[in-house]
């Protein structure tokens, strides 16, 4: 039996192995689906991909990087610094590749887990710790007749590499935030681009740029010039969260830009309109682009925003009847991402699932822990998403706390750590109260919501009253077995 199985190897999984090792703690192996680390940043490779967050703000905290080549990082750059952290920190002789867990089932008698694989191998584990994060499972459309399409159609995060979008002509369906940066990318060169809008995002301006070798060198070699930039970046950031849980005129000043931006960039009044949302700014993700405009103004690039009825071998067809021809779909629909930990079989205590659990919507205490399901912590789980700040900071601080939990249960003999059920509910109702009041709740359709209309998905507040919470478990929240006597 070892101490502790991580599942996934992103920010999450990666971080937790680390420190797991800065600790001393080696009795962990990291089991990753794919052939190599990087979860969402090796999976996405579309033409375009880069983050949302400035660059020196996506790094860990114990290791920034500080020769980003532009002010948000594209992805290969954000895929190599994960990998380089897996070299510096000892990480790789944990990690088994092509391992794909499919069940893990907590063993009452031996207050561990078994970790079954698609292989049919069981590890069996004291604490579980889950870094699948949400947006591991993409979300392929129910449009009919999808199958039968006879040109290439993937999804944005499983692009063909091999696929050449010059001289084609391109589908994408979707207008989220990989649509955004897709469309700009592959439209220069391709034959003709239609894009299937079902709602347009609300899109301020990136201010993207090339990162100057002065910058570069400042950084590196100037003590705590680094630092600072990414505290300044970080506290503008938090700033923004005021606007989502209540201050109604940062928003209505950053729609106010985004209108201007949309102004700007496009001069066709009917265009305008079509792209112009009916929703509150920040209901839905708030998406960031320099030229996603500018290319959809393009001779060869239709916006169509009647909806697909079906597709057919060579067309897309609209329910106003238009077909539309193309050689290639994308779909840029985005991922499953109130499905947490699927589409893995969680089994905790008296062998009932998460998915039953869960049947209502996930509710858990700081979106780390699940009552019934003893010894096994989320990372990304459940209400520690982030609309205005760098993810990076919640796993952080989500890593803290699970590592507290661990330190815990080895200094007081605990063999098994279960939330209280009346932690879980409070915490589910704390959040539901601060999300009543926030631009989420204001009525349109998200994916930060869950079918019920509640909020599963993002964290209602700021990051650093997220690390206050994490800072340390605190053993009340739990029951717990095995203390020494």
């Amino acid at each position: 039996m070892i101490d502790v199985v991580i599942v996934g190897t992103g920010f999450a999984g990666i971080g937790m192995a680390i420190a797991l090792r800065r600790a001393g703690m080696h009795s962990f192996i990291v089991l990753e689906r794919a052939d190599d680390v990087g979860g969402t940043w090796r999976d996405n490779r579309y033409p375009g991909c880069a983050c949302d967050i400035p660059s020196m703000l996506y790094s860990f905290s114990f290791e920034t990087k500080t020769d980003w080549t532009r002010a948000f990082p594209p992805q290969s750059e954000i895929w190599d610094y994960l990998r380089t952290c897996v070299a510096k920190y000892g990480v790789a002789p944990h990690i088994r590749f092509k391992s794909e867990v499919t069940e893990a089932r907590y063993d009452e008698r031996l207050r561990a887990w078994n970790v079954t694989l698609r292989s049919g191998e069981t590890i069996v584990a004291r604490v579980l710790v889950s870094g699948m994060g949400g947006l591991s499972n993409p979300m392929i459309p129910d449009i009919p007749g999808l199958q039968t399409f006879a040109g290439s159609v993937f999804h944005s995060a499983a692009w063909h590499e091999s696929f050449d979008p010059a001289g084609k002509r391109i589908a994408v369906i979707g207008t989220g935030a990989s649509a955004i940066q897709i469309v700009p990318a592959i439209a220069p060169v391709a034959a003709h681009l239609t894009l299937f809008q079902r709602t347009p995002p609300w899109i301020i301006p990136r201010f993207d740029r090339p990162t100057t070798v002065r910058e570069r060198l400042l950084r590196r070699f100037v003590p705590g010039y680094a630092w600072l930039v990414r505290q300044s970046m970080y506290w503008l950031r938090e700033f923004r969260a005021l606007g989502f849980i209540g201050n109604t005129k940062i928003l209505a000043l950053a729609q106010r830009i985004a209108l201007r931006h949309l102004h700007a960039q496009v001069q066709s009044a009917d265009l305008r309109a079509r792209l112009t949302p009916a929703y509150h700014m920040g209901c839905k993700r708030i998406l960031l682009s320099d030229d996603y405009y500018p290319a959809l103004c393009r001779d060869n690039v239709m916006l169509v925003t009647k909806p697909i009825r079906e597709v057919r071998a060579r067309t897309i067809v609209t329910h106003d009847g238009a077909e539309h021809e193309v050689d290639a779909i994308v779909l840029a629909t985005g991922f499953r991402a109130q499905e947490f930990i699927s589409p893995v079989q969680v089994y905790g205590r008296h062998s009932k699932s998460l998915e039953e659990t869960w049947a209502d919507g996930p509710r858990s205490y700081l979106g780390i822990s699940a009552s019934g399901f003893p010894n096994l912590f989320f990372l990304v789980g459940p209400n520690t998403g982030l609309g205005h700040n760098s993810m990076v900071i919640m796993i952080e601080a989500q890593i803290a706390y699970v590592m507290s939990a661990l330190r815990t249960m080895r200094s007081r003999g605990i063999t098994e750590l279960d939330l209280k059920p009346e932690a879980e509910s409070a915490f589910t109702e704390a959040i539901a109260r601060r999300t009543e009041h926030t631009v989420w709740a204001s009525g349109c359709k998200s994916w930060y919501l869950d079918e019920h209309g509640r909020n599963t998905t993002l964290w209602p507040g700021f990051t650093f009253t997220y690390r206050r919470l994490t800072r340390r478990l605190k053993p009340s929240r739990y029951d717990a077995v095995g203390r020494r006597s």
